[in-house]
This record gives structure tokens, C-alpha cells and sequence, in this order.
């Protein structure tokens, strides 16, 4: 994106899941979030699967209808219109969920607009049982909310301020009491670009590795000494509701920066 080279190029997220579920033990993975566009439902519902089953349990997945028109063109995928492109994601999810959901020696069949499946063997099984959790997010004021109250385990509020994730989160609560769901079974969680210094000059220096003014990241990140950050978070949850939080590292190959933010910022929270 932008002016960045690429190097060395993309890597495809579920492929390197999978190494990651046999190289780690602890960690949960996932996507935040995997396109719609990209797979097919059903053959995305076996990898996660997979990877599920590799990592012994640890798979979040994310799901959203698919955004950057550059990379569709740029590979060839199709890239609809929004309105139907929320439709394939509404399959989508229907799709996987309910694969994932069909009891062993039981079939799935689907008949919609966009995908239909006749007797699948709804094989293999997550290894989380019904499923792995759903992560839903985006901005969309009536078909998202409800999308997440159908399907969602979390909602994710990505790299907006806390006034418009809290009325966002509030969209879904009333989704959700709509088809008679309890609102708290959706976690709320938000995402931030991160910017952590131990002092003024460390932090200024990181945030202008990954471009950034060091005013304009602290407006509209995660950003700023230990203290400063430690802060806001406070102030976001406060005004939010989230109990968890992804941070966006740009400069992936600041190491001392995640250590920092797990041994100063991590253990105030």
C-alpha cells in the first residue's frame, strides 16, 4: 500500500497460521480480518479447521466482506459492488458457522443466491467445539450490526476514535436484544496502530519509522511514553467497553518495541 516496496511480498494469512499453530503454544491466532473475496466459504471453513486442530484449539477468525480494490485488481479477484459483496459475506458466514456447527455423521446443505452446497460432509471438525470464535467488525450502521449479532462472538471497533466505536457497539447491543440475544455475549475489543516509547525521543523516533507525525499517531492511535499510553487506554475502555485490544505494529522489526509494551504497558492493564 502507498509508497512501500512490498518486499518481500505478501504472504497468504492461513498458510502461515498453520506454521504458526506448529511453532507456538500459547498464543492465540487469527485475522482481523480474512476477505470474503478471497476464498471460497466452504474451502475456507476446512483450512481454519485445520489450523485449528494444528494449534490445538487457538484459532480466532476473523471475517469481514473485503475492502482494498487495488489488491483485487492487482491479482484478479473479483471485486463486487457493496451491496453484494455484503451478500457473499452473509453466505459466508452461514456457511462456515454451519459447517463448522453440523454434528459428526451428520451432512450440510446450503441453497442461497450466491453458493449452494448439497450434502457436505462438513469435515473436518475446529478443534474448538461448536466452532472457533467469530470476530466481526466495520462500520456499517444496519447490516453489520446485525451480521454480528447472528454470528458474532466479538465485535471489533478498527482504528476509529472512542466516540464512534461506542455508538457502533451500542448498534450492536440493539441487534442483538432485537433477535433476543443477550448483548454481552459479543466481546467488545478494539484496534489501534501502536507507538510506544520509554521517553519523548524514543517514541518520536518510532513513530517517525513507520511515517508518522508524532501529534496526528497520538490523535488517532495508541501512542506516546508508557505513562501516555497506559492513559488513554484507561480512557478508551472507560468510554467503550472493551476488554481487549489488538495493537497494529508497523515497524515489524522493532523487537525492543514489543518488549516494551509487554514488560511497562502490558502489566498496568
Amino acid at each position: 500500500m502507498g509508497s512501500a516496496s512490498g518486499l518481500p511480498g505478501p504472504t497468504d494469512a492461513w498458510v502461515t497460521l498453520g506454521a504458526l499453530a506448529r511453532e507456538t503454544s500459547r498464543i492465540r491466532l487469527g485475522t482481523l480480518v480474512t476477505a470474503a473475496t478471497f476464498r471460497h466459504p466452504s474451502v475456507l471453513a476446512i483450512s481454519v479447521a485445520q489450523v485449528d486442530q494444528m494449534s490445538g484449539g487457538r484459532v480466532d477468525f476473523g471475517l469481514g466482506s473485503g475492502w482494498y480494490d487495488a489488491e483485487h485488481q492487482a491479482y484478479g479477484i473479483p471485486m463486487p459492488e457493496i451491496k453484494e459483496r455484503f451478500d457473499l459475506y452473509a453466505e459466508q458466514l452461514e456457511i462456515i458457522t454451519g459447517l463448522w456447527e453440523t454434528p459428526e455423521g451428520e451432512t450440510f446443505s446450503f441453497d442461497g443466491k450466491h453458493y449452494q452446497l448439497a450434502d457436505a460432509p462438513a469435515l473436518p471438525k475446529p478443534a474448538q467445539s461448536p466452532r472457533p470464535p467469530v470476530i466481526i467488525g466495520g462500520g456499517g450502521k444496519k447490516r453489520t450490526p446485525a451480521l454480528a449479532a447472528r454470528f458474532a462472538d466479538e465485535f471489533n471497533a478498527a482504528f476509529v476514535d472512542a466516540d464512534t466505536a461506542a455508538a457502533q457497539f451500542e448498534r450492536v447491543d440493539a441487534a442483538c436484544r432485537e433477535i433476543g440475544r443477550d448483548p454481552k455475549a459479543v466481546i467488545r475489543s478494539a484496534a489501534q496502530v501502536v507507538a510506544v516509547g520509554k521517553d519523548d525521543a524514543e517514541f518520536a523516533r518510532r513513530a517517525a519509522a513507520i511515517g508518522r507525525e508524532t501529534d496526528e499517531v497520538k490523535q488517532n492511535g495508541l501512542a506516546g511514553t508508557v505513562d501516555e499510553v497506559v492513559d488513554k487506554i484507561g480512557r478508551y475502555r472507560e468510554a467503550t467497553g472493551v476488554t481487549r485490544l489488538y495493537l497494529q505494529v508497523l515497524d515489524l522489526s522493532d523487537l525492543d518495541h514489543l518488549e516494551l509494551i509487554a514488560s511497562k504497558v502490558a502489566p498496568q492493564l
